[in-house]
């Protein structure tokens, strides 16, 4: 809900940075490796080892980096698939890395199974959320809908490891709660609007092969 917005506001008040970017010949894919790179090292040199606070600011500054990607991509008068494609694996890869990082942490030193659940069951869900709009929109349908999408998901996550961190008790708890219903309920909002709109559409039928040239022998 609040990833367009975001990432204009994002990109407004980087507008100069990426202005100087573009001049120096950066590319959006040298932002988004960086970005993702930065993010993950942030929570597994950081999260991972406790130290929750510095965890989620460097991973927080490494996002906002990675989302200049798609306004030095317009400055430079366009984006590219491949770019796309890496911006995506690397949100999914940092997302990843964030999650495991906080199980790795509270299955170990910091003691607390619950967390390791939840973080768990928000891993899986962040999956499911993007897994099904890119299969929907695979098969020709929009799924935009959602009430947590990578935005919000991200903004819970690492205001309550930072919470945590600075000993605020049960703030990461509270935040994962919050983050798990609401994951399950845009997965199933998403299934909703998935079914909605192929109601009555059936699988598009492959292409015959073409016929074989030459002689049968």
């Amino acid at each position: 809900m609040l990833g367009a917005n975001a990432r204009a506001a994002v990109g407004r008040f980087w507008a100069p940075v990426v202005a100087r970017l573009a001049r120096a010949g950066v590319t959006p894919d040298a932002v988004t490796l960086v970005g993702t790179l930065g993010a993950i090292g942030g929570a597994v040199g950081l999260i991972a080892t406790g130290q929750l606070f510095w965890g989620a600011f460097t991973v927080t500054v490494f996002v906002l980096l990675d989302m200049l990607d798609g306004a030095l991509a317009r400055a430079r008068g366009g984006g590219s698939v491949f770019g796309a494609v890496l911006d995506s694996t690397g949100d999914r890869a940092a997302d990843a890395a964030i999650f495991g990082a906080l199980v790795w942490w509270f299955s170990g030193a910091g003691d607390d199974r619950l967390v390791v659940l939840l973080a768990l069951l928000c891993l899986v869900l962040g999956v499911l959320t993007s897994y099904v709009k890119a299969r929907a929109e695979g098969m020709g349908l929009t799924c935009d809908v959602g009430i947590v999408e990578r935005t919000e998901r991200l903004i819970l996550v690492l205001v309550g490891t930072g919470f945590l961190g600075l000993g605020i008790p049960y703030a990461l708890h509270v935040a994962l709660w919050l983050l798990t219903a609401g994951s399950a309920v845009t997965v199933a909002q998403r299934f909703a609007e998935v079914h909605r709109q192929a109601r009555g559409r059936a699988l598009p039928t492959p292409p015959s092969p073409p016929p074989s040239q030459g002689l049968v022998p």
